[in-house]
């Protein structure tokens, strides 16, 4: 008979899940065999229990599906938190296993137990997870995977945790599992009568603009906005999440709002004409409303279209709220009775008239330094130079850091899930592992990641992850020997708070090697173009060292005069 540990082996398989992201250890002994009974899977070893949970985050975002992730309880699970943490803000779903002691040594004294009896890891996860349970033998395994799968998958969908002892693991199990994702597949639920009242009020407006949230990729409706966009000729803006779930050089694109937003983006959604903003699948936090800019300053009717019920009450009333689906919402607008939907149709050439006039003026800050020639490089050219030469499709995954700014604001993003960032937590160093998971989800796209020095020191002992699976990852350390965005501002308060903020100018390269990757380095930005180009040739892992300048300004003015403005008492 089957074990503990192949039933959920078995399981993920029949979730339609190929790789399992891990660090092996004791408390997790018996899945190791278990694994060799199953040959379609395919484990990734990573260097740190973070790590995998980071790798199983990227998995799930550039996929579509959900990543996993398995370590020892106690200090593995632990190591898991601030990754779990991460997905759960932004939604991801992953699913964290860990092992755990036998049921009848809990509370003895065993090495690393960490069940009820003792550290409970179980409760550290609660907070970060949607679900956080022991399962303590394969009598209930079959259940809780199952609870689990289902808590990890419904909106608004995130982290899971089972805590798997000893007894669960080894056991006999004769459970039949049945697949419970084909369940969520297509599940559009919507208020009806919300959802006719904001169409109601579209049909009746001139200027019309669409914010489009992480709520569209989570509901795959991205070909609908699109559709609906171009049949009314409505200008579309993206949340930073959300970038790439509208084509940033079609003719309707306002490119992103918020930080790192382009002046498009800003123009149109703060102009005084707007009559009607549509926003589908924002939580409207901080970076979302150009730090509440939105809210206080634009004279808009706003509809809000989200599942997420907390995040259409949390962030200030609505004009008008639509409980629901983004992609059920575009359907049924799509559907619409003829006197609505002609309405709409002969407002098109005002609203591209108003169009454009916002696109009049220059879309990017600082375009000049995305072709500057001096030394050190200015991110805004290293970025320039990597999307000149990466495929349209590619995928790219943006750290945490002054780099993350210039990358919002420089880089071109053409379909969903091809820009990706930990956007709301913002753990640094996410993205070099994530790129990992992200590769392995999508083998037929190339993929990089834009990261720094200070995230490098952080988690880039998982390059060598990359490169023992000959993952062909490009790593771009944007090396301005700095915690940039932190300097940025620290420097400006004396010589010791900018000296805490620097950091040594390491090989990368030499490290890079070290792990078994390729290493480049670039200190002429004449040559970016021509190392990038090397670098996807090589069809390998390769850490290229980028020599940056840090005493760079970030292009968030926009966002940065919104705070100022901004007062905690309104």
């Amino acid at each position: 008979m089957a074990s503990g540990a192949d039933f959920v082996l078995d399981a993920l398989l029949r979730e339609g899940i190929s790789h399992l992201f891990m660090v092996p250890g004791g408390l997790i002994d018996p899945l190791l065999p278990a694994l060799a009974r199953h040959p379609n899977f395919r484990p990734i070893v990573a260097a740190h229990e973070g790590g995998a949970a980071f790798m199983a985050d990227g998995y799930a975002r550039a996929s579509g599906r959900f990543g996993a992730a398995i370590g020892i309880g106690g200090p593995g699970l632990c190591n898991m938190t601030t990754a779990v943490a991460a997905a759960k803000t932004d939604s991801s779903p992953i699913l964290v296993l860990s092992g755990e002691v036998p049921v009848d040594m809990e509370g003895l004294g065993q090495f690393q137990d960490a069940s009820q009896a003792t550290l409970d890891d179980t409760s550290i996860m609660r907070p970060v997870t949607r679900l956080s349970v022991t399962v303590a033998s394969t009598k209930n395994l079959s259940h809780w995977f199952r609870y689990g799968m289902t808590s990890m998958l419904a909106q608004p969908s995130g982290p899971v945790h089972l805590s798997l002892t000893h007894d669960a693991l080894v056991g006999d199990c004769d459970a039949d599992y049945a697949p419970v994702s084909p369940f969520f597949h297509n599940v559009m639920p919507l208020s009806l009568l919300a959802a006719e009242r904001a169409i109601g009020l579209l049909g009746k407006s001139l200027h019309i603009a669409i914010l489009a949230g992480a709520g569209i990729e989570h509901d795959a409706a991205a070909a609908a906005l699109k559709t609906v966009a171009e049949r009314w000729s409505i200008p579309v803006a993206t949340t930073l999440r959300a970038k790439g779930i509208f084509p940033e050089d079609h003719a309707l694109s306002l490119g992103v709002f918020g930080y790192a937003g382009t002046r498009h983006a800003t123009t149109a959604l703060l102009d005084e004409n707007l009559d009607v903003l549509l926003i589908l699948g924002s939580g409207l936090n901080e970076r979302d409303t150009m730090h509440w800019t939105l809210r206080e300053k634009s004279k808009a009717l706003m509809i809000h279209v989200n599942t997420d019920m907390h995040e259409i009450t949390a962030s200030g009333e609505p004009g008008h709220a639509v409980p629901g689906s983004c992609h059920a919402f575009l359907d049924f607008l799509t559907g619409s009775d003829e006197a609505i939907t002609a309405a709409l149709t002969k407002s098109g050439s005002t609203r591209l008239s108003w169009l454009a006039n916002v696109k009049s003026g220059p879309r990017l800050y600082d375009v000049e330094n995305c072709k500057r020639t001096t030394r050190p490089i200015h991110p805004a050219a290293a970025i320039t130079a990597l999307r000149a030469v990466f495929p349209r499709d590619g995928i790219v995954l943006i750290d945490s850091g002054a780099h993350r700014a210039f990358a919002g604001h420089y880089w071109s993003a053409y379909e969903p899930r091809t820009y990706i960032s930990a956007t709301n937590l913002g753990p640094m160093g996410w993205a070099i592992p994530a790129a990992t998971g992200a590769q392995c989800a999508r083998p037929d796209r190339r993929v990089a990641v834009i990261t720094g020095d200070g995230c490098m020191h952080m988690h880039g002992m998982e390059v060598q992850t990359a490169a023992r699976y000959r993952l062909p990852i490009v790593y771009v350390v944007l090396n301005n020997a700095a915690l940039g965005n932190v300097w940025l501002r620290a420097h400006q308060y004396g010589p010791l708070p900018s000296e805490l903020t620097t950091l040594p100018d390491h090989d990368w390269v030499g490290f890079a090697r070290s792990l078994g990757a390729q290493g480049m380095t670039v200190t002429d930005p004449t040559a970016l173009e021509e190392t990038f180009a090397k670098a996807l040739a090589a069809n390998a892992t390769v850490v290229i060292d980028v020599k940056a300048d840090k005493d760079c300004p970030t292009p968030v003015y926009d966002f940065a005069a919104g705070a100022r403005a901004w007062s905690y008492h309104e």
